[in-house]
């Protein structure tokens, strides 16, 4: 099945006349490679396709929703969804957007889709080559791994939207463990995005194998209060706690830390948090959202204070404001949902923003945490969180010995409340971006 304008226009035209108010057809087909190298030979290599639509319906403030892969079955599909929708509770909120603009914004690279296996199996051979080369410390590497995708999306509706566009996708990741004098160290790097140009598989390899020989020779701490350097990838982490919190979703049912806070201080002053679909090459980047609603960039805490929450078009409605462009779908087979598209921190004054290669003169003494355990587990409600870190013991400014089974515990919107300053190494992870966070008067016990 290929994507086909007229297609969905016959199928909204057929829910309309099956007794439907609105109607929106959501098409995407997708293409997937994933490779899995050991010690250079192809452990694991994975090509998929998947194709379909969805078929979502208002009739009487009632919502209906069917699919299908087959475009043979559009006739079931509307008289499932028109049937669904008598089953559902009535309201009030239910809509779908008007017809906008696309962002203009590429996320589409010819190269990438154009990636054949012998090109795959390449470039993640490369990523495990260059962690042994990295270090001589470097014994064994676990899941050299990568991922190359295209896929192209169609969003139709009654009320004359039309969206579609193409995107692209790969990544790369893999462990590499150390080993020396007896002690074994892990260490584990990725990176993503929408242009195979801009992935070095090389550098993801170097950066597995530079994580896990630091911690060579690690050492327990006494526990104080401190002060820590947040690593750009544990920054990231910590972040995803923000992006969930965000979710208006989340915020009306009471199930984020974040709810009644709109125009509140809930972080430290030093720092925004943007959050953008109209980031070039980035994986949370498209012309419109999985509703149709074009792209936005949004400043959701400004110097330190709650501006907005995201929202789709049902919990706008609910609210009482517009969509910010920010509904989300796992594929054809779900319905929408709130979803952050690119969310990521910036210093508000380049005064807050340190070197990287000068980052530790900015602690003194503390603890640069490079990895943590757990920080999922975080309470989403509360904030309240206790994780297992590892990283490196800062003297004087300078890199001490390696730190292991130490533990960070707090609340999220106070450690961010604590940001003193910022790295110049902003980094995404998936579509989470994070500089390392120099932050005081931490609880770190052992």
């Amino acid at each position: 099945m290929k994507i086909n304008p007229e297609f969905a226009q016959k199928v909204i035209a057929g829910a309309i006349k099956r007794g439907a108010d609105q109607a929106e057809v959501f098409m995407k087909t997708s293409k997937s490679l994933s490779v899995e190298i050991k010690e250079q030979a192809v452990d694991s290599l994975k090509s998929s396709t998947s194709m379909g639509y969805s078929l979502r319906v208002i009739r009487d403030g009632h919502l209906g929703f069917s699919y299908a892969t087959s475009a043979d079955d559009s006739d079931a599909v509307i008289a499932r969804a028109i049937e669904a929708a008598g089953f559902s509770d009535a309201d009030d909120f239910l809509d779908l957007p008007a017809p906008g603009l696309l962002a203009d914004v590429n996320v589409f690279d010819p190269q990438l889709k154009a990636v054949n296996e012998d090109e795959a199996i390449k470039a993640v051979k490369l990523v495990e080559k260059s962690v042994f080369e990295a270090d001589a410390r470097i014994k064994k590497v676990r899941k050299a791994s990568g991922s190359f995708s295209s896929s192209t999306t169609l969003i139709a509706n009654s009320k004359g939207l039309n969206a579609g566009y193409e995107s692209t996708a790969c990544s790369a990741q893999v462990t590499a463990i150390a080993e020396q004098s007896g002690e074994s160290q892990m260490g584990w790097d990725y990176d993503a995005g929408c242009f195979l140009r801009e992935l070095s598989f090389e550098a993801v390899g170097r950066g597995a194998a530079q994580r896990a020989a630091q911690l060579l020779g690690s050492r327990k701490i006494k526990g104080c209060k401190g002060n820590v350097i947040i690593d750009n990838a544990v920054a990231a982490d910590f972040m995803g706690i923000f992006a969930s919190s965000l979710s208006s979703d989340a915020v009306q049912k009471g199930k984020s830390l974040l709810a009644g806070k709109a125009g509140r201080k809930v972080v430290s002053s030093r720092i925004n948090m943007i959050d953008s679909g109209l980031l070039d090459g980035k994986l949370g980047s498209s012309p419109v959202d999985d509703e149709g609603v074009c792209s936005q960039q949004k400043t959701v805490i400004l110097e330190g204070v709650l501006q907005t929450y995201l929202y789709n078009t049902y919990t706008g409605r609910k609210a009482g404001v517009a969509s910010t462009g920010n509904a989300s779908r796992g594929g054809f087979l779900t319905l929408p949902s709130v979803g952050i598209s690119n969310l990521y921190l910036e210093p508000v004054s380049e005064m807050d923003v340190v070197p990287r290669a000068k980052i530790f003169e900015g602690v003194g003494t503390g603890l640069y945490v490079t990895e943590a355990m757990g920080v999922h587990t975080a309470n989403p409600i509360s904030g309240d969180f206790s994780v297992g870190v590892t990283g490196l013991w800062i003297e004087k400014g300078e890199a001490a010995f390696p730190v292991k089974e130490a533990v960070l515990s707090g609340n999220v919107l106070d450690l961010f409340g604590r940001i003193e300053a910022v790295g110049d190494d902003l980094r995404f992870y998936g579509n989470i971006g994070a500089p390392s966070l120099i932050i005081f008067g931490v609880d770190i016990s052992a």
